[in-house]
């Protein structure tokens, strides 16, 4: 059980790490799938298989939708996956951006979206547990991790300058 919590803090944190130095929209949305698995794992680990269940069913429904975006920006973008090409695409997909933003925000763990009702459940109980400091404070690093790659990837396709040519 200590093996399988440490790789799997391991997973987010490498995930997570290498998603925010990619520009490849597929690459970042696959890595952002194997940081959340890692999350499933650190749920395992601590004995919540109930709860690895539920966020593996929510994420499964937001990264859906994630992917079904990509898709749609990746076409209208003249078949490029490069995010640094986006810029400004939320002018040409508004509701493409509402609803990738929503999955976002979702992955993220925003209040009252799928996301949250199964992950803030994994951290609120993984904080009840005493596996020590150095746990607790990886899987926050490691949430960030997520926040930080998903802001980012939402600027340098929807808000950041055009870099297309």
């Amino acid at each position: 059980s200590a093996l399988l919590l440490f790789i799997s803090i391991m997973t987010m944190f490498m995930s997570g790490v290498v998603a925010i130095f990619e520009y490849d929209l597929k690459k970042i949305i696959a890595l952002s799938t194997l940081s959340q698995l890692g999350m499933m794992m650190f749920s395992i680990s601590l004995g919540l298989y109930e709860l690895a269940f539920f966020h593996l069913l929510t994420h499964a429904l937001f990264k859906a939708l994630l992917f079904l975006c990509a898709g749609i920006l990746i076409h209208g973008a003249g078949n490029t996956q490069d995010i640094r090409s986006f810029g400004g695409l939320s002018l040409n997909f508004p509701l493409v951006t509402v609803c990738m933003n929503l999955a976002n925000l979702s992955l993220c763990g925003v209040p009252f979206l799928a996301g949250f009702y199964s992950k803030d459940l994994i951290v609120e109980l993984a904080c009840q547990y005493s596996w020590g400091i150095f746990v607790l404070l990886m899987m926050f690093i490691c949430l960030s991790l997520t926040v930080l790659y998903s802001v980012r990837l939402t600027y340098l396709s929807f808000v950041g300058p055009y870099g297309g040519g």
